[in-house]
């Protein structure tokens, strides 16, 4: 007999373990095979068929169970199909990890050589300190013990002079009487009305200044982990320029980053790329402004009409809808009162960063911030923000000019050297960290030499290397005799001025790099050094260095030979602070970087003060190189605030 549940049996029964009712067993007297019942979804015999399901439409068991087995099969086959998908995933997912893992691992690098190269420069001002202390106490005390010793002299000359003529005039035979009464009232008359050093030549002050509220202030926000939570499955792009462009004019799309949840990210800084192609592989322009509130301006022009793709990549993955079709037509085919009518896209503002759409993501240089008002402040533009991307800067030094209208930046925490044009539109940049020829430490110095080539001094590596005007690694030179070079200047003859830092000293170098001449030593005299800077050379071929800790500026001949000095250390007019950056203009007149009084000022030829370069509306903050442009202008690197600057001057 064959057990069959059948459910319009009544005689209900309850569970009390599975606390649930339960219908009877009928047991069928038909041995039958056994049918399906959809609607009820359960097995029935052909006598339930007949009866309590004989309004069902039943099918066989057989034909049912085939079905179920067609079913699943199909959904297996569809389920096994997202395992690539799953498998594709977690490759991406793991690239991510460990991209991410590799940053951190960069990152943490980064952290540990900053805060030695900190901890080098507080152990070299330390240093220099305790140099200056036992300069200025040695001299106080060879004073104050030269005096000490003409005292002790005088003192031992009027005892002897007394005891002799005491002993003489008790115990002497009278002729030696007679000869003591006639030589030692002289003496004595002159031991009486001689002047003594008896009072002190020299004081006994020695004290130690120091400011710490505000560097600790620094230390304490001194750097930041940068990041975003956005994700590009759920970043957006919008605007005209998604669709249809014209030839030749400017288009934009708007990005709107977002996170997993689809919230829109509110900080810029996201690794963001765009590229327009044909399939021929031409490449439109374009670049990316960062408006640092999680969006982002893509604004492109592209040469010539027909159908292009846009990519955009969001941390190199594509963003909801990329790579988007573009249809570019010439501008004959478009109203001018239509949707595709000439745009005027509006110059972002002094919030905005500048990028190249292509190859590098990310904010790459800022846009200039300029001052109308020249009574205001002497400032056209600044350059640049906090960062290390291209435009971007993280203690940037040494600062030149070249004949042909570009701007050199000696960006030394970042390892590299910047090329801007004189309008502050960035070029090119070479030396960023890699394993590379010519691979730059710590560029502190930059200068460029007649012949284009581009020469910088690199600190750490303690030499100067000599790169070619596209930033090609040609050689390196004083390798083995230099110890901290800083600035770097090309003379008339064509030699290059190295001004050691550390070895307080000025190398003169043949471009094949022969030692012509060095002169200088560590002190505080006119010959002397106290951690140089800079240098710059005048019309007569005459070599200027600013000596920094001896709160000067020294002239010297092409040979080495000391001219004059100015400067005194202060806050009033021709006084400094600690100089750095220093040029000479036409005229022969002397501008130099004031860094601890945060200021330029203008001397003549002999080192007269002759007026400042109004710096106020946004002050300067530790400015360091400093040069003269083509065009008749003043750039600062102005270093605490992570920029450079360019300043109206008038010669």
């Amino acid at each position: 007999y064959r057990l069959c549940l059948c459910s319009a049996q009544a005689a209900s029964l309850f569970c009390t373990g599975c606390f649930s009712v339960l219908h009877k067993l009928r047991l069928c007297s038909t041995p039958v095979p056994s049918f399906w019942c959809p609607p009820c979804e359960t097995v029935l015999c052909q006598e339930c068929t007949l009866s309590e399901h004989s309004e069902h439409s039943t099918i066989p068991l057989k034909d049912a169970m085939d079905q179920s087995k067609t079913t699943l099969q199909e959904q297996l086959g569809a389920v096994r199909r997202r395992l690539p998908e799953i498998d594709s995933a977690l490759r991406v997912l793991m690239d991510f990890q460990q991209q991410l893992t590799t940053q951190k691992a960069s990152i943490e690098e980064d952290i540990h050589s900053t805060f030695e190269e900190i901890q080098k420069t507080l152990n070299v001002r330390k240093s220099v300190l305790l140099m200056e202390l036992e300069v200025t106490y040695g001299l106080k005390q060879k004073v104050l013990q030269g005096q000490v010793s003409n005292l002790l002299h005088d003192q031992e000359e009027i005892h002897s002079s007394c005891s002799f003529t005491e002993k003489a005039l008790e115990e002497g035979s009278e002729d030696e009487k007679l000869l003591v009464m006639k030589e030692m009232p002289k003496r004595l008359g002159e031991l009486t009305s001689q002047e003594f050093p008896l009072q002190p030549q020299e004081n006994d002050q020695l004290d130690f200044h120091v400011e710490t509220e505000c560097l600790k202030k620094s230390i304490h926000n001194l750097g930041t982990i940068v990041t975003t939570n956005a994700v590009a499955y759920e970043t957006e792009a919008s605007g005209e320029g998604l669709q249809q462009c014209v030839v030749g004019q400017s288009n934009s799309v708007t990005i709107t980053t977002k996170d997993k949840d689809g919230e829109p990210c509110r900080s810029g800084n996201a690794n963001l790329t765009a590229e327009i192609f044909t399939p021929d592989g031409s490449v439109a322009d374009g670049e990316i402004l960062d408006n640092k509130n999680g969006t982002y301006d893509f604004l492109y022009t592209v040469p010539k009409e027909g159908n292009f793709t846009l990519s955009l990549r969001l941390y190199d993955q594509h963003i909801k809808g990329s790579p988007f079709k573009l249809m570019v037509i010439k501008s004959a085919d478009v109203s001018p009162s239509g949707d595709g009518a000439k745009k005027r896209v509006k110059s972002p503002g002094s919030g905005h960063i500048k990028q190249r759409a292509v190859k590098r993501p990310a904010s790459m240089f800022s846009t200039s911030k300029k001052k109308e008002n020249p009574i205001e402040d002497d400032m056209i533009f600044r350059i640049g923000t906090k960062g290390r991307n291209k435009g971007e800067f993280t203690n940037l030094q040494g600062v030149a000019a070249s004949p042909t209208g570009n701007i050199l930046i000696a960006d030394s925490n970042n390892q590299c050297v910047q090329i801007f044009s004189n309008d502050g539109q960035f070029i090119n940049r070479f030396g960023v960290r890699g394993r590379s020829p010519g691979q730059l430490q710590r560029p502190t110095g930059v200068s460029v030499h007649p012949n284009g080539d581009i020469i910088i001094a690199d600190y750490d590596n303690k030499w100067v290397s000599i790169f070619s005007s596209d930033g090609k690694f040609k050689t390196k030179i004083g390798h083995g005799k230099l110890m901290g070079p800083k600035g770097v200047s090309v003379d008339k003859n064509g030699n290059l001025i190295v001004v050691d830092n550390k070895a307080c000293s000025v190398f003169i170098f043949h471009l094949t790099g022969k030692l012509v001449t060095k002169f200088g030593s560590r002190g505080n005299g006119d010959k002397q050094f106290a951690g140089p800077h800079f240098a710059a050379v005048n019309n007569n071929n005459e070599i200027i260095i600013t000596d920094f800790h001896n709160h000067s500026v020294k002239v010297f001949n092409s040979e080495g030979e000391f001219l004059l000095k100015f400067g005194s250390n202060g806050e009033g007019n021709g006084q400094f602070n600690a100089p750095t950056g220093v040029a000479v203009d036409n005229n022969g007149n002397i501008i130099v970087a004031d860094w601890g009084n945060s200021r330029i000022q203008v001397f003549d030829s002999n080192g007269s003060f002759l007026s400042y370069i109004n710096t106020s509306a946004e002050p300067l903050y530790g400015p360091q190189g400093l040069a003269l442009t083509s065009d008749g202008h003043v750039v600062v690197a102005d270093s605490g605030n992570h920029c450079y600057k360019v300043y109206r001057y008038l010669q």
